[in-house]
């Protein structure tokens, strides 16, 4: 498994483990001229889930990668948090951002694998 794969298997890893919700890799490489070549999309239900969700990432991503992100935005409110992987960017969404935002259609180009939900 390539180290990039590897790293988002820890960071789907992250997101389940604090329920995080509605999970979608998006697969960028076939497209031209892109900021990453993977982009990991989920949702969480309230601003503290979101935050849960991006320390649990950070933490797996570390632990099992030894990957840090260059940057994370968004954690001061909490309704749509960014974290910058490199070629790997992950959004963490209030349910309604997320809606509004509709990544997954601005990137509908890309390949799309959703992760069933751990119920």
């Amino acid at each position: 498994m390539s180290k990039r794969k590897e790293l988002i298997e820890s960071i789907v890893e992250g997101i389940q483990e604090k329920k995080g919700r509605d999970i979608v890799v998006a697969d960028l490489t076939e497209i031209y001229d892109t900021i990453c070549k993977y982009m990991v999309i989920c949702q969480g239900n309230t601003p503290t889930q979101i935050a849960a969700i991006v320390e649990s990432v950070g933490d797996k991503a570390r632990i099992l990668c030894g990957e840090k992100p260059a940057s994370v935005d968004g954690l001061r409110n909490a309704q749509w948090v960014a974290m910058d992987y490199g070629d790997v960017l992950v959004h963490v969404f209030l349910p309604e951002n997320r809606t509004f935002y509709n990544l997954e259609h601005l990137w509908a180009d890309a390949q799309l694998r959703e992760i069933p939900n751990l119920d």
